[in-house]
């Protein structure tokens, strides 16, 4: 009779770790799964093999945007800025646009700051990826989800 009772409590426990690895894996969001095919083969026309790395970069833009037509960004990326160091591209995704690619700016050591300033268009809540590629190889990342209240593809 106790041998009944200690299988009944393993199957409890094996249940109960089975349901908590269940909810670990519901709440895995998209982001932390890694980027769609599609975006992640946006990422590699622009950058190639490199693998970005997080920091470096200001994003500036609002939690939430009131109207989607005109959503402002500003980029600012952390380099000197001389001929030896200096920001060669800065690439501005979108994870919910049917074509993610916003704009591409190619800089150079003559553009003195590696600062982007640009109104975007975005019809619904996303992810805004910005990567940096640097003269020395480095690829580095940033990204702000933004809300926006009326959708930029309506008006």
């Amino acid at each position: 009779m106790r041998q009944g009772r200690t299988t009944t409590m393993l199957g409890r426990r094996a249940l109960l770790r089975a349901g908590g690895g269940l909810v670990m894996v519901s709440l895995l969001t998209p982001a932390e799964a890694g980027p769609p095919a599609e975006i992640e083969s946006a990422i590699r026309a622009l950058i190639g093999d490199a693998s970005p790395q997080d920091g470096g970069i200001a994003l500036q833009t609002p939690a939430t945007a009131e109207n989607g037509a005109v959503v402002p960004l500003t980029i600012a990326v952390d380099s000197p800025m001389t001929d030896a160091d200096f920001v060669r591209a800065i690439h501005v995704l979108a994870t919910r646009n049917p074509t993610p690619g916003v704009a591409s700016y190619h800089l150079t050591p003559a553009s003195g700051k590696a600062v982007v300033s640009v109104r975007i268009r975005l019809a619904e809540k996303q992810t805004i990826l910005v990567l940096a590629e640097h003269s020395d190889g480095r690829v580095t990342r940033a990204q702000a989800e933004i809300a926006v209240s009326v959708g930029g593809c309506l008006t």
